[in-house]
């Protein structure tokens, strides 16, 4: 098991240098000058000057990528703007800020939403696919199956704004979405994130429920699960030894190649709700040309799904020991 986590780690290494390389010669080889892309409106001559020196763009393509590189880990001297301290990505003229500091404040609530909004198409993709599957040829089967289709041609541009109409403003049921920081008020936060959650997982647990119900099925009509009922074992028994573990292996593999799309969902639904994440971050940087922060964002984004990953392929390898010697 440790040297499979090793090898998928080092193999991220491998993959964050490059995504880092690709991003940053994608952002500063155009023919569109980087200093005059961070700087704000009304720049000057001087200020125009001072962003050319601290990216060190009067060096050549590779030293600056070495400085970009080196800052990630030791932090740079940006003289009059002060020490950036590792990780540094820079520094956002626009806003007047580190990049870092901007990050490091905004993706609490992109983590929770992620993290909340995977908990719940999973708790309820899996739950009516189970369903579903134990059902089958039923009422409740057809409905859990309609469901899904409808589900899955939502979109949350769309879901979101009736949501909010329908159970915050009309019934009055939910708090009006907003992020609280779980530390401050843990009952808060989870009150002002449970409609985004669900909406955002809307288009989820659609497509999780037929892909449950449709595995569910298939290893139901496995030989060892009917060994097992030929040796006495209980439907109860057999649904959760054996059939659902051999489900979870493949749900395990589309998780992980979802949370890309999750993260995707969660720009949308950030903008959606007016929640201050990553995703609002990357809209306002795109939209303002702040190419440090946009970098920022793109790089801490991506290194943060690949560390996803390791974790799904971790729980993966405990469910299949064959994964391990592959």
């Amino acid at each position: 098991m440790l040297r499979f986590l090793v090898r998928r780690a080092l193999g991220a290494i491998v993959i964050i240098f490059l995504l880092i390389s690709l991003t940053f010669f994608a952002f500063h080889s155009g023919t569109v000058d980087p200093a005059q892309m961070n700087c704000p409106k009304g720049c000057t001559p001087q200020l125009l000057e001072q962003i050319r020196q601290n990216m060190h763009l009067t060096d050549s393509l590779g030293m600056q990528f070495w400085h970009y590189i080196s800052g990630l880990f030791v932090g740079q001297d940006l003289g009059t703007i002060g020490i950036c301290h590792a990780p540094c990505f820079g520094y956002s003229y626009n806003s007047q800020q580190f990049v870092w500091d901007r990050i490091s404040a905004n993706y609490p609530a992109t983590f929770v939403l992620a993290i909340g909004g995977a908990i719940s198409f999973l708790s309820i993709g899996v739950g009516l696919g189970m369903l579903s599957a134990w059902k089958q040829g039923s009422v409740l089967d057809r409905i859990a199956s309609s469901i899904s289709l409808i589900g899955q041609s939502t979109q949350i541009y769309f879901v979101g704004p009736l949501a909010m109409a329908l159970f915050v403003y009309n019934l009055q049921w939910l708090d009006r979405p907003q992020y609280i920081p779980f530390t401050q008020d843990p009952v808060g936060c989870f009150l002002g994130m449970i409609l985004p959650w669900l909406v955002m997982s809307i288009i989820f647990w659609a497509n999780y429920t037929r892909q449950v119900r449709s595995l569910m099925l298939e290893q139901l009509s496995e030989d060892h699960i009917r060994a097992a009922r030929a040796k006495g074992m209980s439907n109860r028994y057999v649904w959760w030894r054996y059939a659902l573990r051999g489900a979870m292996a493949p749900i395990i593999t589309i998780f992980g190649i979802d949370l890309g799309a999750v993260f995707s969902g969660a720009i949308i639904t950030e903008y959606t709700f007016g929640i201050h994440g990553l995703g609002f971050l990357a809209v306002k940087s795109v939209n303002s040309a702040d190419i440090n922060l946009e970098l920022g964002v793109l790089i801490f984004s991506s290194v943060a799904i690949l560390l996803f990953n390791i974790i799904v392929d971790a729980a993966y390898a405990l469910l299949d020991p064959r994964v391990r010697l592959s």
